[in-house]
């Protein structure tokens, strides 16, 4: 089953890390608003080398492709809502030191190929 949310990265929480029965372990948390008519607030956590592979900035459209998984501690249930993969909006301008986007530049013409001379036997 592949459950995804769209909306809007409106914080970032601060990244927590520590020392587990398995090795180190790293998490970050992020508020994603929905759209529509009633947006709702779902706080979404991405888990070790993804929070450097999916980049998450403040204020970026996304789609989070996610997990829900509940456990049970103390007799109290606590449910996680975890990313696996984020696909970014590409109709919106890029965050804050994302690549370049040339949507609407001109360029110049190249060259007429008499113009041009190569040693390029082609």
């Amino acid at each position: 089953m592949d459950l995804s949310i769209t909306g809007t990265v409106t914080q970032m929480l601060e990244e927590q890390s520590g020392q587990g029965r398995n090795g180190l372990w790293r998490k970050q948390e992020f508020i994603l608003e929905t759209e529509g008519e009633y947006p709702k607030q779902v706080c979404i956590v991405q888990w070790g080398d993804n929070i450097d592979k999916f980049g998450i900035r403040e204020g970026e459209r996304l789609t989070a492709h996610i997990d829900i998984q509940s456990r049970e501690y103390n007799g109290r249930w606590y449910t996680d809502v975890k990313a696996w993969r984020v696909d970014r909006d590409t109709s919106q301008a890029p965050a804050e030191g994302g690549p370049p986007s040339f949507a609407g530049e001109s360029f110049p013409e190249p060259p007429a190929a008499d113009d041009v001379e190569d040693d390029l036997p082609f």
